[in-house]
């Protein structure tokens, strides 16, 4: 099979992961009999400095056109203040919002290799953890009115941002929510803050509603606060999560360090149809850019969701998923996950050697 993969390199270590996760890919193509067929763009700090835009039209367009997108990362303070306001951030909302990619799944698991890793003690986090965070993509205070106004007194100047959702928008994100926990242990925590926000009271009218046809789902609702403390005190009582644009945004970085690193937390946000935009959840990280020390191994991951959720290649997906355990199992560490005993190695280093994983498949062999 022939498939179109449109590639957003974007910014700082952008480039560099997107590499790697390209290698991997192609390991898949070699192994499994597909063909990737890759069209680069510009997004984000990336496009405001080659064409004066965030997102520039030839994106879109080839994105709209393609089987799946794959993202590396975009930002920067070079891009903190623009001629024109535009940032590289407006570039990533406004693709998902073209895209009509409303749900964001973000898993957050934890390696039993990487079980140091964690901040949590042992007897908290166990030997393993499994989380769905679905965050709402294309609406919300981020994608509502921003506004300031400059009064005569400083002292009264102000700025406001309105948190917006009808029950529409609630209703297809939940449906997600649910039709996901329904494949993992049917359970389902919708969070808000319902004591104070009319945003969230009208998300639990609606859960209540669209849970009716899913009797076999236990679900629940808990305030966002009290989900930030229970996620450090007692994460294994979560499965899927459910939420809106800005909890699940911060909810989703908690969760992913529970896990020992941003570094290891993949992304998908999906639509109605089977495009995708794929990408890792940590940010450009233009600190350590062009350094070789990235952990490529969300996006990588991330490319694993492409070919479950975009192309229906299942043991694809599998493959990538094993191989990354494969290499964790030898002891090779990127700087963020590194332990005594381990041995550091580079984001090219790493990327190679999950591809050799992938290429033994299931022989015994030391990589």
């Amino acid at each position: 099979m022939n498939y179109k993969i449109v590639t957003l390199p974007g910014d700082g270590i952008g480039p560099e992961i997107m590499a790697q996760a390209v290698k991997v890919l192609d390991e898949v193509g070699n192994r499994f009999g597909h063909t990737f067929n890759y069209e680069e763009h510009l997004i984000g700090g990336a496009g405001i400095d080659e064409l004066g835009s965030s997102l520039p039209q030839a994106t879109i367009d080839a994105c709209k056109t393609s089987d799946a997108v794959l993202l590396g990362a975009v930002g920067g303070p070079k891009w903190d203040t623009t001629s024109n306001g535009d940032r590289p951030e407006k570039g990533l909302l406004k693709i998902r919002e073209t895209l009509g990619l409303f749900a964001n799944f973000r898993p957050a698991l934890l390696y039993k290799q990487l079980q140091h890793a964690s901040p949590l003690k042992v007897e908290v986090i166990g030997d393993s953890l499994d989380i769905l965070i679905v965050r709402e993509l294309t609406s919300g205070i981020y994608f509502g009115r921003h506004e300031r106004t400059i009064c005569d007194n400083p002292k009264d100047t102000y700025a406001e941002d309105v948190e917006y959702y009808n029950v529409g928008e609630i209703e297809r994100i939940l449906r997600v929510g649910f039709d996901s926990a329904m494949k993992r242990n049917k359970k389902v925590v919708v969070v808000d803050k319902a004591n104070v926000l009319a945003t969230s009271k009208l998300w639990r009218e609606v859960t209540q509603e669209v849970a009716k046809d899913y009797e076999e789902v236990d679900y629940s609702f808990m305030y966002v606060d009290n989900a930030a403390m229970q996620l450090v005190a007692n994460p294994k009582q979560f499965d899927v999560i459910i939420t809106s644009n800005m909890f699940g945004d911060i909810l989703s970085d908690e969760a992913s360090m529970l896990t020992g690193s941003i570094g290891m937390l993949a992304s998908a946000s999906l639509g109605e149809g089977t495009l995708g935009l794929y990408e890792p959840s940590h940010g450009s990280a233009p600190d350590i850019a062009g350094q070789n020390k990235a952990n490529p191994i969300a996006t990588i991951l991330s490319v694993a969701m492409m070919l479950r959720y975009s192309l229906g290649l299942e043991s694809e997906a599998q493959a990538i998923e094993k191989a990354v355990e494969c290499v964790l199992d030898k002891g090779y560490r990127t700087g963020d996950i590194m332990s005594v005993g381990c041995k550091y190695i580079g984001t090219k280093e790493k990327g190679s050697y999950i591809c050799e994983a992938i290429k033994l498949g299931n022989e015994q062999r030391r990589i």
